[in-house]
This record gives C-alpha cells, structure tokens and sequence, in this order.
C-alpha cells in the first residue's frame, strides 16, 4: 500500500504490526472501579472479527451503519470495524430522544445498527418505523430478542483482516451536528478528512509513541477522538474515561501516567474550583509527566486559562477551533508556543488557511468583525442530501464557518460570536462571548450565557444567565455594578441565576435559554 494511502484504518494495523503486545487503550469507569485494556494486536483483530461480520450480513462499501453507544472500548472496535467495510460510520448523539434517532435514520438510510444496552428503550420505541435497518447489534449484558450481541458475534468470527478496497477519496462518516441551533444536520466526511485531522493534530501537539491521552468528551462527536487520532498516527495510547468528575479525572492521569488531556470549559473550571477549595490537593497525585492541556469546542475564558497556568505553570496549553464540517478540531489553534496570546483562538492549523470576510465573501480590513472562512483537506464533501445547505457553505473550496471573528496585526485570529447569537442593542452589535469573558472573571461566577431579550425601544438588550459558584452569593446589584465597566449598550439589563445548560461538547444550548426565559428559541433577527 502506497504511504499516501493509508487510512485510518491502516495506521490502527499498522501498529498492530509494529507495537503488537503494548497497550493501546485503557477504560476506565471511576464509579464501579473498573478497569479494562486492550494491545494494538487485540484492537486491530477485534476490529477486523467485526467487520467481517458485517461483510457476512451483506453490509458493503457504501452502506450506512448506525453507531449509538456510550463511550468504550467496544466503541472504537465498532466504529474502526465499520470503517474497514468501507461502509459509512453513523455515529449518534447520546442525547437523542427515540423520535431524534428514527429522524437521523431516515436520513441515512441505513442497513444496519449497533446500540449500546442504554438504548434499547429508545431503539424499541422506533423499530417498527426503521424500514431499511435489517440488521441489529447490541452491546452490552441485555439486548432484546430481535437483536444479536455483539460479544458473541465477535468472537465467532475471523480476525482476517477484510479484503476490501479504500480510497482516501471514498466517504466513511455520516456525522450529525448537536443540534443546538435546530435539526441536526449530517455532515459526510471522507477517509482524506480523517488523515488530515490525524496528521494536523500531530503536528500541533506533537504526541509520540510514549504520550498517553485521556478521551473524555463523547467519541460520537468530531472532536476528541480526532484528537486522538494524533497519536493513532504514531502509535500512542489512550484512555478512555467514563464518567467526569475532577477526582476521576486526576486519578486517571496519575495511575495511567497520561502526558495530554483535551478539557471542555466546564471540567477545567471544576478542576479549579476544587483545588481553589482545598477538596483536591496536587500533591495527593502524580502529575509531573502531564504536559499538555487544551481545550476547544467553545471560546475560552482568558481569565480561566490564568487562573489554570497559576497551579501548573510548568504545563503547555493550547486553544483549538474546529468544527464538524472540518473534520473536529484544528483548522485554527493557539499554539502551544503562543500562550502570550491567550483569549485568541490562534493562527490557521498545519496544510489549512484562514480568513475573514464580509457578506460579500471579501476580505474584511484587519481588525474589523466578519465571518471566518477555512479551507484544508479536512473540509467536508458537502452536507448530505442536502444540496442548498452545501451551497450555502462551500463556495470557492472555502467553509463559511458561521462565526464571526476578527484578526489582530500580528495574524492571530479572535472569536468574536455566532452570527445567529449576534445581540443589536439601539443598533450597536453586541457580541455575548465578549459579556461572557468580562463576567467569567469574577470570582463568585461557575458559568454564564449571554442572550438578547426583546425590548420595545432598542430592539434587544442584553441579558444574562449567571450560575453561582457553589457555596458563594451573589446578587442582581453585585452583577450589575461590576458590569459598569463595560460600555452601557454592553452592560447586561436582564441579570437572572440559574443552571446555564451545555450540551456534552460543551457548547452553551442558548436556545433552551431562550426556550426558558424568552418563550422562542430562536433569536430575534433569525
């Protein structure tokens, strides 16, 4: 196989060759202390037992298979078995109600499906209006009788590795979006995709062979295990972590030895605020082979960056940008050599350009607000079955991201909101991230979402949702004496506390805050 070739599944059998007998993933499951962990050489032949059994049921290049499970082994044996077929991995959002799912299948059309024992109510809800699904998998100890298990069919069948033919050009992942701003839609990503987030991570965070990288966040999403993939290229291991807390998530990277975790906001400022508290001490874990941490999926607080570097100043740290349509993470980052920079989402990753543009698709002047537009080999083949939508954000080989963001004159690229969470107060732009940042960086704030509340005579103020650190109060006329060193159209005019709900990638689901406090989801101008 020529090098350019190589796949994904390739680079997984490649080290099946290379390193069979060490470690290439670790489980762990904090709640029931349990620990599981498989070699390359175990990984790989999982992987190929499965994809001949689906080759056996009929599934072929080009089908689409469903993949709804939990974060685990089992995850990754199916989801790289699938691969090998060079049938279309579907893999769905844990969230998804049943009427989510039946939706995602009619879309996919797909011929079979494998689901995790957690689903099966929802599965047993939609079955019957599943028309193209002839085969069901499950795993886990219960599965229904129309359902085969999954361990028991791995192990009746071959782990010769399946003879099928796959190009970098051939599709392999029907990913669908969150759904935080509507439908989700589904993104076709192709085997080129994957080896550009693989070798673009690589070149970011530099992993070897000897790095260990903690999976936290769900694998359904194109985001850690992309990440991952930067040390699948090299042969590096990785642990699976299920279930979050900040106790499981330094006792992991102690006991595993791990070097680099990928965080979402949320669990770095958990982590903080324990060891703020004294409930977590560092000197209770061993921590001095922790190199690296990075976070992505949403902007990052400057703020909470500083606070992170004041208990580990020794440690990397790195912003990343992506999204679904460019393959996760990577086609803008920090740098890990740019930490003055902080509060910028960075420079355009390794083999992708950036730039930012008008209405128009030209060029804005440094300094000025436009939408952020990328191009590199991990942009999508195009939105599936779905032309318009294609069109709308493909033009010239260019993704629109739907970002708005502006450059500083050094190049450095700064998030400044999404277009649709844009707030037009009295006709003056508010972006919520930038309220957002201010109020993150006082110290009785966990978390906090910024929205547009209508308002007869200015359109829309801004309001904000503050959750509380715990144990800490404060009040309405706190908030809103320290907003007043922000510009007056910028100080918040709706000051409310409560949960501020993130979905599992940690995005802030604004329009369940509209939902709530509003009575619409949607934003005003949309």
């Amino acid at each position: 196989m020529n090098s350019l070739d190589i796949h994904i599944g390739e680079m997984l059998a490649r080290n099946a060759r290379l390193y069979p007998e060490e470690v290439a993933l670790i489980e762990r499951n904090p709640t029931e202390r349990k620990r599981r962990e498989i070699t390359w050489r175990q990984f790989d032949e999982q992987a190929n037992r499965f994809a001949n059994v689906l080759l056996k049921k009929g599934i072929k290049k080009g089908d689409r298979v469903i993949h709804l499970m939990m974060n685990s082994l089992e995850w990754l044996i199916a989801y790289f078995g699938i691969v090998r077929t060079g049938a279309w991995a579907v893999p769905l959002n844990f969230r998804f109600t049943a009427g989510d799912i039946k939706y995602c299948c009619d879309v996919a059309e797909p011929q079979g499906l494998i689901f995790g024992e957690e689903f099966i109510d929802r599965i047993d809800q939609i079955k019957d209006e599943l028309p193209t699904v002839k085969h069901y998998i499950s795993v886990g100890k219960e599965g229904p009788n129309y359902a085969e298990p999954f361990d028991r069919i791995v192990e009746k069948s071959t782990p010769t590795p399946p003879s099928v033919e796959i190009l970098l050009s051939d599709p392999c992942g029907l990913y669908f979006t969150s759904g935080t701003t509507g439908q989700p839609k589904p993104i076709l990503l192709t085997h080129k995709n994957m080896v550009c987030a693989s070798i673009t991570e690589n070149a970011h965070h530099h992993q070897t062979r000897k790095d260990n990288f903690i999976l936290i966040p769900p694998l359904y999403h194109t985001g850690s295990k992309m990440h991952w993939f930067g040390s699948l290229i090299v042969g590096g291991k990785a642990v699976i972590l299920k279930g979050i807390s900040p106790e499981a998530i330094l006792e992991a990277i102690s006991e595993e030895k791990a070097t680099l975790i990928f965080l979402l906001v949320p669990w770095a400022r958990d982590i903080l605020l324990k060891l703020d508290s004294g409930e977590l001490k560092l000197k209770d874990y061993q921590l001095s082979q922790w190199r690296l941490m990075h976070i992505g999926a949403q902007p990052v607080p400057p703020s909470l960056v500083k606070h992170w570097k004041e208990y580990f100043p020794k440690m990397a740290y790195d912003t990343n940008y992506g999204l679904s349509e460019s393959t996760g993470p990577g086609c803008v980052h920090l740098g890990i050599e740019n930490e003055h920079k902080v509060g910028a989402i960075g420079l355009p990753g390794f083999n992708w350009e950036a730039r930012i543009v008008d209405t128009e698709g030209n060029p804005v002047t440094m300094g000025e607000v436009g939408e952020l537009v990328v191009r590199g080999d991990g942009v999508m083949r195009e939105y599936y079955k779905n032309p318009e939508a294609t069109a709308r954000t493909l033009r010239d080989g260019w993704l629109y991201t739907g970002d708005m963001a502006k450059q500083d004159e050094e190049g450095f690229i700064y998030l400044v909101d999404r277009k649709k969470d844009l707030i037009i107060c009295g006709g003056e732009n508010v972006f919520p991230v930038e309220v957002e940042d201010f109020l993150h960086s006082h110290p009785s704030v966990k978390d906090v979402a910024a929205i547009g509340f209508p308002d007869e005579r200015l359109g829309e103020v801004v309001g904000v949702i503050i959750e509380v650190v715990p144990g800490k109060v404060l009040t309405e006329e706190e908030v809103s004496r320290y907003c007043e060193q922000l510009p007056k159209y910028k100080r918040p005019k709706k000051i409310l506390f409560g949960e501020v709900p993130r979905n599992p990638t940690g995005k802030i689901e604004k329009p369940k805050l509209r939902k709530k406090y509003i009575g619409t989801e949607e934003a005003f101008k949309i």
